[in-house]
């Protein structure tokens, strides 16, 4: 799809109500192959490489959480929907909420939003990235990311490894589906841009919760996520008048890839409910 100028890849799959699936920081629509086969009998899926990640193009825009959820309002908006679901996992969750609150009272009030999802979403009741995600905003944090991704690539394979529970249940080829994006310039880029608007965002996200509080919502974490603490679901869930929570013991922070069998069942009875 053209965006804006820019080219945006995207998965489709499945027929019915369409849903939206929105991955990480440094994930793309990689993140969902057990999740797209799993729903395309019940749904419509389409799982975009959001700008700057996956194999879309990498423009210079604003990846601002704000910027970015209105991206995801004009890709519904072009593929002609009125109404969709919405599942967002990791920094998608925080965009995916973005994304509601635009839809409830923002600049895309025309599109409808049904029910929202968020796997082990970014919130502002984690303090996990509060303190490194500014560091990395800096001049000297941003040269110093630079430096060490470009002189130890073995870094990328630790950190994807430890995303999840137990190692030893990491799937086959995921190192490898993750690194492949690396092949066109300008990924970690992407990534540093992002870090750079992460402490203003968290304050804005924090600030529109309120407008969420009467749409369906699924909280889906793993008890063992490294990430995102679990123990921000609560409050999370706070903000809520229509929420239910799932926890998957001995799960890390990509519950889609460590027990997609359970995720995609509990996905498919709450999207089944209206």
């Amino acid at each position: 799809m053209d965006l804006n100028g820019a080219r945006m890849r995207y998965l489709r799959a499945g027929s019915g109500a369409p849903l939206i699936l929105l991955h990480g920081l440094l994930g793309y629509s990689f993140s969902w192959r057990y999740t797209i086969p799993g729903l395309a009998p019940h749904a419509s899926v389409f799982a975009p490489d959001m700008l700057g990640a996956g194999f879309s193009d990498r423009p210079r825009v604003d990846h601002s959480m704000r910027a970015t959820a209105r991206r995801v309002l004009q890709f519904a908006a072009n593929l002609g929907f009125e109404s969709f679901d919405l599942l967002g996992t990791s920094r998608g969750g925080a965009v995916a909420m973005a994304a509601a609150a635009e839809c409830c009272h923002g600049t895309h009030s025309t599109l409808r939003l049904r029910r929202l999802v968020l796997a082990c979403p970014v919130n502002p009741y984690s303090p996990h990235g509060k303190r490194l995600a500014p560091f990395f905003a800096t001049r000297f944090g941003a040269g110093g990311f630079r430096w060490t991704v470009g002189r130890m690539p073995f870094l990328f394979p630790y950190f994807h490894s430890r995303l999840y529970a137990d190692r030893s249940k990491i799937p086959a080829g995921a190192l490898a589906g993750y690194k492949a994006p690396l092949a066109i310039p300008g990924l970690f880029e992407h990534a540093l841009s992002i870090v750079k608007t992460w402490t203003a965002d968290l304050r804005e996200l924090e600030e529109i919760l309120p407008k969420l509080r009467s749409i369906p919502i699924l909280l889906m974490w793993g008890d063992r996520d490294p990430a995102v603490q679990l123990s921000s679901m609560e409050p999370l869930a706070r903000n809520f008048e229509k929420v239910e929570t799932v926890v998957f013991p001995g799960v890390g922070h990509l519950p889609y890839e460590e027990c997609p069998e359970d995720f995609n069942r509990e996905l498919i009875r709450f999207l089944g409910q209206m």
